[in-house]
């Protein structure tokens, strides 16, 4: 038996290696040199037009959930860390250094001196504390999971949880000391510190917020009613600064933040348009009206070339799965779930609906990440299988409302409609039948589905940094409405990896938990989709991130 001195000394090695040890995904190739990588390059544009896939939810990073809402968020936040460009290792941001206690549980984050808010109010210490302890003490409206997901994910409960289904909170307490500010965990986590990278754990000035009503969110149906700040008021200490939405001409403006502490954004003004449909995009472009934009349509790409517009790859690190709620009774059946699976050809969807480079998804998280398993049970096509376990199953005249969303295009799922009705047919041919529920992203689908409403839908999601939990452990480390089961030991199996504090032996128990989902199978996994973002001939510096981190601040253009 190992000494404490000496069990102390290899904890501590293990979490130093865990703030580190993040693998890369994708590496910036960036230059460098007078042409724009070292913070010299003008651009010959004052403003640069990107089209956007859906409008933003709103503008509090900590109420948002949806890729749309951070692009623009993540130009005028920061956290204490952030990911490296072009990858989803984590790097210092406001935090310039950080520790851990040696067991885990106290995180001390030395802040960047000299930072101040876009409202001219200081970032400190006391700033870091104010914005955990409001995230921890939401109340009422906030603490529905459609409104602070990101918290219930990564801290889950709060300091008063309203609801059963709620567990107790992961954080404990924040300390202001100076230029420190120290997280006291209610126990170890491998989630701390690459969570924090997390756009929603931005830090928000505590006057903005106070002078604007931030908290003062009301539920309203299926939907909610967001305050003053999170619709027109949001205040960072990003080198962009919010400076207005245009409901009718439905767009975003940014503009560039002149008392920045790090290097200043090359363009003054960024106009984020939203554009929900693809092809009216790609014509966009072509005619100039936009700079550049993201999830090209994958039958778009060889055109796009051809005429000179760069498309630049986004690595594929993303999930997109059929949610199948247990909540109805024939769902909670495994067989059922298990012939829903078989009745999916996944090949065929994966070869007509996406690019070219897409891969059928095995489990849940992309096998670039630590805990990737490649012996899970897997579901391959068979629809007669599918039909025989129905049979056994009680279930062969089941009818299931089908949820997808409209108006919108996600970095794994490029057309929703084309996805859906390929998914339609397959589950006909097996003999369900199908309700299609069509609903508009931000106007009842993402509320809907979050709430519990839909049998089957149509999600997916984007890793926000590298690590098992980010996947499994949001998906399915809690009870959630949008599945609707309880599986304690599947729950305590999540719990228990995300404790591990040697990378390896935490690798290890997340090839358990994945072996573990797929004989569950609570959900279907379906592709990971490497989306592509198209840009004029003349913009400079694009590079997209694996998260959907893209820095607009060191994008440049040169020449019309």
């Amino acid at each position: 038996m190992l000494g404490t001195k000496a069990r102390r000394a290899i904890v501590l090695a293990a979490v130093a290696a865990l703030s580190v040890a993040v693998s890369s995904c994708a590496k910036s190739d960036r230059s460098d040199d007078a042409a724009g990588g070292n913070g010299a390059q003008t651009s010959s544009k004052d403003t640069l037009v990107f089209g956007a896939a859906g409008d933003p939810k709103m503008f509090d990073p900590a109420f948002a959930s949806d890729g749309e809402t951070f692009r623009v968020l993540k130009q005028v936040f920061e956290g204490l860390v952030k990911t490296k460009e072009g990858s989803a290792d984590i790097e210092p941001a406001l935090a310039t250094k950080w520790e851990s206690s040696p067991d885990g549980k106290d995180w001390t984050f030395t802040l960047r001196q000299g930072v101040k808010f876009s409202d001219g109010t200081p970032f400190n210490a006391d700033a870091v504390c104010f914005n955990f302890n409001r995230w921890y003490n939401f109340t009422g409206a906030l603490q529905s999971p459609d409104v602070s997901t990101y918290w219930q994910d990564t801290f889950g409960g709060f300091a008063k949880n309203e609801s059963a289904d709620l567990p107790s909170s992961l954080y404990k307490s924040c300390t202001a000391s100076g230029e420190t500010a120290k997280l006291s965990l209610t126990s170890a986590t491998g989630r701390i510190p690459a969570a924090l990278a997390l756009p929603s754990f931005a830090m928000q000035s505590p006057t903005a917020l106070a002078k604007y009503d931030g908290d003062k969110v009301t539920a309203s149906g299926d939907t909610f009613q967001y305050p003053s700040y999170a619709q027109a008021h949001p205040t960072g200490t990003g080198p962009y600064m919010f400076a207005g939405r245009d409901e009718a001409q439905k767009t975003v403006t940014i503009t560039a933040n002149p008392n920045y502490w790090g290097d200043k954004a090359k363009i003054n003004k960024i106009v984020f348009k939203v554009i929900p449909d693809n092809n009216a995009r790609k014509q966009e472009l072509q005619a100039g009206s936009i700079d550049g934009y993201d999830l090209v349509a994958p039958g778009d790409i060889s055109g796009l070339k051809t005429a000179g517009e760069q498309i630049l790859d986004r690595p594929p690190f993303n999930i997109l799965y059929l949610g199948m709620n247990q909540k109805n009774p024939a769902l909670a059946k495994p067989l059922v779930r298990q012939a829903i699976a078989l009745a999916i050809n996944r090949d065929a969807l994966v070869k007509s609906s996406f690019p070219p480079a897409a891969q059928v998804a095995k489990e849940f998280m992309p096998p670039e990440v630590a805990g990737y398993a490649d012996d899970v049970t897997t579901y391959n096509y068979d629809p007669a299988k599918a039909k025989a376990l129905l049979a056994q199953a009680g279930e062969s005249n089941l009818t299931l409302n089908f949820w997808w969303p409209t108006e919108v295009s996600r970095p794994y799922m490029p057309d929703p409609k084309q996805i859906f009705s390929v998914i339609q047919a397959d589950l006909q041919k097996a003999g369900i039948k199908i309700t299609p529920v069509a609903k508009v992203w931000n106007s009842g689908y993402l509320t809907g589905v979050q709430t519990g409403k839909a049998d089957l839908h149509l999600l997916g999601w984007t890793g926000d940094y590298n690590d098992a939990y980010n996947f499994d452990g949001t998906f399915f480390g809690r009870p959630k409405p949008d599945f609707g089961f309880t599986n304690k030991p599947l729950f305590d199996a999540i719990a228990k990896a995300d404790a591990i504090p040697d990378a390896t032996q935490r690798a290890d128990a997340y090839k358990g938990v994945n072996r573990q989902i797929m004989d569950f199978v609570p959900a279907v996994p379906l592709v990971h989709s490497p989306p592509s973002v198209a840009v004029a001939s003349n913009v400079k510096d694009f590079v997209p991130s694996p998260v959907l981190n893209d820095d607009f601040s060191l994008v440049f253009t040169s020449g019309q």
